[in-house]
């Protein structure tokens, strides 16, 4: 019996963000609108997504003893998500600096503070919650080695899923763990290298074939495409008027992880994350945006 349906492994920031008429050029200075501070990070992002869709979702973060990692644990708590895996301490806590422009699309620095401090050995000490989880999702926001780790934790009959961000290169032992692997345009680019064609179906052949059991190419306006041993299939992208896109990959993904863990077909459950993804981007903020199932439904 499995205690959580996902158990996600990453990131947890403060999200500082600034609406801007357009983003500055190298050496120029745009003014904005207030500030504002949100709780994000993809990983706590995951984690909250899917339990306010109604996972039993737990995340293994590291945040500072700081008003920020305050912010993040009660965002966390309020959404249902079981907090026993947040360790505080070694670092502030990570901070995320967004602009966004009137179209909703958003440009990121993040200063990773205590995700880096996330350690393999942090991973292994959490044994527990990897033995109770059906689905195990992580992002790389937090070291590699954590990362890694993670894969050789993993309980048997559990599910690994990925999304390299921010995109490096990935080690044979990751991404053979992958079931999918859930990139975008960007992170595919980088993850191939030189091996990238230049069509989305190129991108999944050429990703299966680095070892991964399953893709999903996410494309923005365009939709997604999911990939695995036994073909490829599009996935419509679902019409809305966006207002802020910051979170809603993250959105997705823990949709998606969510809905595979409970066995829908993967055309299936990434149909359900594009709504999730859509609904997301309809608010400003990331956590703040995340839909309840019932307003996915009513979509």
């Amino acid at each position: 019996m499995h205690g959580y349906d996902l158990l996600v492994v990453g990131s947890a920031n403060a999200d500082l963000v600034i609406g801007v008429d357009r983003r500055p050029a190298a050496g120029e200075t745009v003014l904005g609108s207030d500030l504002a501070t949100h709780p994000g990070g993809k990983g706590a992002n995951q984690a909250v997504a899917a339990a306010r869709l109604g996972a039993r979702t737990a995340l293994l973060a590291r945040v500072g003893d700081d008003a920020h990692g305050r912010l993040l644990g009660d965002s966390l708590r309020a959404a249902g998500v079981d907090t026993a895996g947040i360790l505080t301490g070694g670092a502030p806590t990570g901070v995320a600096l967004i602009t966004v422009d009137p179209s909703g699309d958003n440009s990121i620095v993040v200063s990773p503070g205590a995700n880096s401090r996330l350690s393999p050995a942090d991973v292994r000490a959490a044994g527990s919650l990897f033995r109770a989880a059906r689905v195990v999702s992580a992002q790389l926001e937090i070291p590699l080695e954590t990362v890694v780790e993670t894969v050789r934790s993993l309980a048997p009959g559990s599910r690994f899923v990925l999304n390299p961000s921010p995109p490096r290169p990935l080690p044979a032992e990751v991404l053979a763990a992958c079931d999918p692997l859930i990139v975008n345009e960007h992170e595919a680019r980088v993850v191939l290298g030189d091996l990238a064609g230049p069509e989305p179906e190129d991108w999944a052949r050429e990703l299966l074939a680095l070892g991964p059991r399953s893709v999903v190419v996410t494309l923005g306006a365009r939709g997604a495409l999911v990939a695995d041993a036994d073909g490829t299939a599009r996935i419509p992208a679902v019409r809305v008027a966006a207002v802020d896109t910051t979170g809603a990959g993250d959105a997705f993904t823990a949709a998606l992880a969510w809905r595979l863990g409970l066995g829908e077909p993967p055309a299936v459950a990434a149909v359900y994350a594009a709504r999730v993804g859509a609904a997301a981007v309809t608010k400003e903020g990331a956590q703040v945006s995340f839909p309840t199932a019932e307003e996915v439904d009513a979509l």
